[in-house]
């Protein structure tokens, strides 16, 4: 794992004898190097490439430093902290790249997010000022922090909503900035400011051409595909002997060997699932101009990575289709494709006791263990295709939306479309009065009125009505609401969702206006998803090996954001702006049904996955951490996965952020160690080695 950590105090300046202030500190980061030294210090932690720190300075006290993959010269840079003198915070956030930036001018330090939420900020007060780190964990040691109890039951009763979860995280004390603000400090002060535009919240804004809008998401994309391609090409560094290829093995070539000794191959490449995303990825990296294959070059291809997974026998049709299409598009004499072939050791829930402890829990924890497999087989430097379905495509709730700007016959399309999802049945024909109505309601309810809604439903457990057979048109009608209770809240306890449901009530209360219900709700499935991908990073992570989501790139959201509603909504609109986008570059041969969603497999992998661990998951929840902390009842969990695991009708997404969670909890409270030393370190009494509290809800 790789973070930044630094502080802002109200000390004025180190003394004449130590300029850097080095001697003078008593608390140090584990493995850190130092960009620059007291009062208000700096340092980058962890195994970051030469390249992914960057600093330029104009005078001692001006300087800026940029962590990531950042696609901005050292002139623009340069240009970038001038303007951020003058208080121009947008302009540190305008180049490709996904990265983070840390200035400071005098005694006031600025840190910038993004506009996802893949790469957030935290911060916490500590020693007369604050600390600021890119991971709450370490800020969690720094001032021994008890978990916070109320932030896990937020998290798995309303995951998606941000009035529920604030900008608290798992530990006490610790908090994180918005999506889209910056992190100011001025000696040891803090202030959080946005640096997105305004926008009026009584009209939309002005829309885009969506011809005009493509072309803006076709070059947002090149360029943060462009990016990744001109930074040094990196080979996995071997450790010792044990890091060196043995030589020949029967039945067993150089990939098989280096995937068995966990070292990912030198270069460039990317998932090739068969879906619209990562095939647009490979497509583009492998059809720049440029050499984007191996290690310096040299004309080699880009290594195109593709899962088949032989244990899901319940979804056979759609995978043998993606595998097929995976295939098609891997016919590319610039790509080198790669099957990856697992059967049941790979399956979701398989082989959960070997994962790493990562900085929060999410669901991707149960499924880390088949993704690094493929991870495995991938290159240095590869291309997921995470988070294109929450920035491309219309959340239900955008239909509210069009009704508010009067478009009522851009509703057409997509309510047909809806009727036609689950196939032909006798209430086909209602689905499209249906989803208007549910639309139309949406439109009319003023935003506390919606959360407190959510807020009653928890204190009455109604969640008759939340989709647990994967239905789209069910799905649908349940999204189209400000806030609705997540698919794990159905396992909570009373107390529990009393706490939750106050959060709700309160933000309710102090929320004035706050845009409309489709782009909220669309901006938190997006911070959702990049939480969820920050996890899959620490817990699937391959030493050496750098993933890259240009998807959730500052650039790339702006561009997306975009796109007319008119065109969101359209049925396969995602894959229609993909096609546009590859054509622009020169892409035009794809596969009959590229652009089809992945969603059966993946639904028939974690039910086949659960089946195989149901014992093991049961086992799990004997004594779990989760009731001792008053958030479920061992026995009602228990139940549900063994339901579940017969093929029940229940949420699997609910039952994942449930064994996640009591997963993270099992790896935190057993881990020993902390992120900081010096003579008056820490002693990290609560978050490490701890009991975890009886929550205290009221």
């Amino acid at each position: 794992m790789r973070w930044l950590v630094g502080w802002s105090s109200a000390a004025t300046r180190p003394s004449a004898a130590d300029p850097e202030g080095v001697g003078s500190r008593t608390v140090l980061p584990v493995g850190a190097q130092i960009l620059w030294g007291d009062p208000d210090p700096l340092w980058a932690v962890g195994d970051w490439r030469p390249d992914e720190v960057r600093v330029v300075q104009a005078d001692p006290e001006t300087r800026l430093a940029v962590f990531g993959i950042c696609g901005a010269t050292d002139d623009q840079l340069r240009v970038g902290l001038y303007a951020a003198r003058g208080g121009a915070l947008r302009h540190l956030t305008a180049w490709s790249g996904s990265y983070t930036a840390v200035v400071q001018i005098g005694r006031r330090i600025t840190v910038t997010g993004d506009l996802a939420g893949a790469r957030p900020v935290f911060h916490t007060p500590w020693a007369g000022g604050t600390a600021y780190a890119t991971a709450a964990l370490p800020l969690a040691d720094l001032i021994e922090a008890s978990l916070d109890i109320g932030h896990l039951a937020a998290l798995l009763a309303c995951p998606d909503a941000p009035e529920a979860l604030g900008a608290g995280t798992p530990y006490e004390g610790v908090r994180r900035i918005p999506p889209g603000h910056a992190l100011v400090l001025r000696g040891g002060a803090s202030e959080i400011t946005s640096y997105e535009p305004t926008a009026s919240l009584a009209v939309a804004a002005p829309q885009l051409p969506p011809e005009q809008a493509v072309d803006g998401v076709r070059d947002a994309l090149v360029e943060a595909v462009r990016a990744r391609l001109a930074v040094p090409r990196h080979a996995p560094d071997p450790d010792g002997l044990d890091g060196l290829d043995p030589g020949p093995v029967p039945g067993m070539g150089p990939a098989e060997r280096r995937a068995a000794r966990g070292a990912p191959a030198p270069g460039v490449g990317a998932d090739l699932s068969g879906g619209s995303a990562s095939g647009t990825l490979a497509l583009l990296a492998a059809g720049l101009p440029g050499r984007p294959g191996r290690l310096n070059g040299h004309g080699e291809r880009l290594l195109a990575v593709t899962f088949n997974d032989r244990a899901t026998n319940g979804a056979r049709a759609h995978h043998d289709a993606e595998l097929e299409r995976a295939r098609s598009i891997a016919d590319n004499p610039r790509l080198h494709h790669v099957v990856v072939a697992a059967g049941e050791e790979a399956l979701p829930y398989a082989d959960l006791e070997s994962g790493p402890l990562t900085d929060e829990p999410g669901p991707s924890l149960t499924v880390a263990g088949r993704h690094r497999r493929r991870l495995l087989a991938g290159s240095a430097d590869h291309f997921v295709g995470h988070g294109a379905r929450q920035v491309l495509d219309a959340h239900p709730a955008r239909l509210a939306d069009l009704l508010m700007d009067r478009r009522r016959r851009h509703l057409l399309r997509p309510v047909t479309a809806l009727a036609k999802a689950d196939g032909p049945s006798a209430q086909s024909v209602l689905v499209p009065f249906t989803v208007y109505r549910a639309a139309r309601r949406l439109a009319r309810t003023p935003y506390p009125e919606g959360i407190t809604e959510a807020a009653r439903r928890l204190l009455e457990r109604q969640f008759a009505d939340e989709p647990v057979t994967g239905g789209a048109v069910d799905a649908s009608l349940a999204a189209l609401t400000w806030c609705r209770p997540g698919p794990a809240a159905r396992w909570l306890t009373g107390e529990a969702l009393a706490e939750v449901s106050v959060r709700l009530s309160e933000a309710a209360s102090r929320t004035a206006a706050v845009g409309r219900p489709g782009e909220r709700r669309a901006r938190a499935a997006l911070a959702r998803q990049a939480a969820d991908h920050r996890v899959f990073e620490q817990a699937a992570e391959v030493r050496s090996q750098r993933l890259h989501a240009p998807f959730l790139d500052n650039q790339v959201v702006l561009a997306c954001r975009a796109l007319p509603d008119t065109l969101r909504v359209q049925p396969g609109a995602r894959a229609a702006v993909l096609r546009s986008v590859l054509a622009g570059a020169g892409v035009r041969d794809l596969p009959p049904g590229w652009g089809a969603t992945s969603h059966v497999t993946h639904a028939a992998a974690v039910r086949a996955g659960l089946r195989g661990a149901v014992g093991d998951l049961v086992q799990l929840f004997d004594a779990p951490l989760l009731a001792d902390a008053g958030l479920i009842e061992a026995r009602v969990v228990r139940t549900a996965l063994r339901a579940a695991a017969e093929g029940a009708a229940l949420p699997l997404d609910g039952l994942a952020e449930l064994v996640a969670t009591e997963l993270w909890l099992r790896r935190l409270v057993s881990r020993r160690g902390s992120c900081w030393t010096g003579a008056e370190a820490p002693r990290q009494k609560a978050v490490a080695g701890g009991v975890v509290p009886r929550a205290r809800l009221s």
